[in-house]
């Protein structure tokens, strides 16, 4: 967990997000709470992340989602020394054949 974002108020966030049930639901609440920049912003690292987990090269990747090396390097680093997020979702979503 990451102690600098810990708060109560982190903590109502994510309890608000584990009550949404469909992607429909994801779609209206993501939309009211964020920007339309930051939402894509956050599917291009997500993007970014599951082709870094397939060894997709950063050329490819660049290609591909249009993210900059940088954002690319981020995503990378967050990856190896995360607090492994994305391999917890990864997981999931291919336990239920979604990825």
């Amino acid at each position: 967990m990451n102690d600098k974002i810990k708060s109560e108020n982190m903590d109502m966030l994510f309890e608000a997000v584990l009550t949404l049930e469909t992607v429909d639901d994801c779609y209206k609440f993501f939309t009211d709470l964020c920007t339309t920049i930051e939402l894509k912003s956050f599917a291009q690292r997500f993007h970014v992340a599951r082709l870094l987990d397939e060894h997709r090269v950063y050329n490819s990747i660049v290609s591909e989602t249009g993210a900059s090396t940088a954002t690319i390097s981020r995503v990378n680093r967050s990856l190896q020394d995360g607090s492994d997020g994305y391999n917890i979702v990864f997981d999931r979503l291919k336990q239920k054949n979604k990825l």
